[in-house]
């Protein structure tokens, strides 16, 4: 989907040369530039349970909240970091309450029988998948995430990760009334991020509340 066709559509719910040493000295561990795995995290809070039946690009379900086109590029490091065809990416969410599917003991209560924000996609020969989402709310303790998962075609996982977004454009999301107003835990406070922040970091979101946002991300594993 063209972003300006999602844009159009989003009423969900609303030539130096450089030294060798300098080079080396640019390469920190956290350089989302270099070709180096994404960081592995927990599976958790909530996975998916029943990602066969979420082969779905919408995923939005009954949620309402601020559009948001989510675009996903898998790369190879094994491979130079050329882009990986023919894998799946899970991802999953919470609503802009805070709760997610398929379990109970949300913060609005029990949501096991529901399946919203969570979705499944192969990617192309690009390496790329998209999702129509909206922009995730936050819950107690936690800076606010997208969860997923890169797995071969026949099931195996490849690696578990989480989004981060920038704090200034989630605090312009949560002024919205859908919302529960400013988060409570920074990025770099966060338990997940704290260590591998510039890794998790989304590489742009861009938009506005009234027409909705896009996130690029590009994901990177050894296929």
């Amino acid at each position: 989907m063209k972003r300006k066709d999602f844009i159009r559509k989003g009423t969900i719910g609303l030539g130096t040369i450089i030294a060798v040493p300098t080079i080396l000295e640019g390469c920190k561990k956290n350089d989302p530039t270099v070709c180096q795995s994404s960081p592995e995290e927990t599976a958790g809070p909530f996975p998916i349970k029943t990602p066969a039946d979420l082969i779905n690009s919408n995923i939005v379900g009954d949620r309402t909240g601020i559009p948001l086109l989510i675009n996903i590029t898998v790369e190879d490091v094994s491979a130079s970091c050329s882009a990986l065809a023919g894998v799946y990416v899970d991802v999953w969410q919470c609503d802009a309450k805070g709760n997610y599917s398929e379990y109970s003991g949300q913060l609005d209560g029990d949501f096991t029988g529901e399946n919203f924000l969570r979705g499944r996609q192969m990617t192309d020969e690009s390496g790329k998948v998209s999702f129509v989402s909206i922009y995730p709310g936050w819950y107690p303790g936690r800076a606010p995430h997208i969860h997923l998962e890169v797995l071969k075609a026949d099931g195996t996982s490849i690696l578990i990760s989480q989004i981060a977004f920038p704090e200034d454009i989630s605090k312009t999301v949560y002024s919205h009334t859908n919302y529960n107003g400013d988060f409570d835990t920074k990025n770099k406070k966060d338990g997940i991020f704290k260590d591998s922040l510039a890794l998790n970091m989304a590489q742009s979101v861009s938009g506005n509340n009234t027409d909705g946002y896009v996130l690029n991300k590009t994901i990177k594993v050894n296929g």
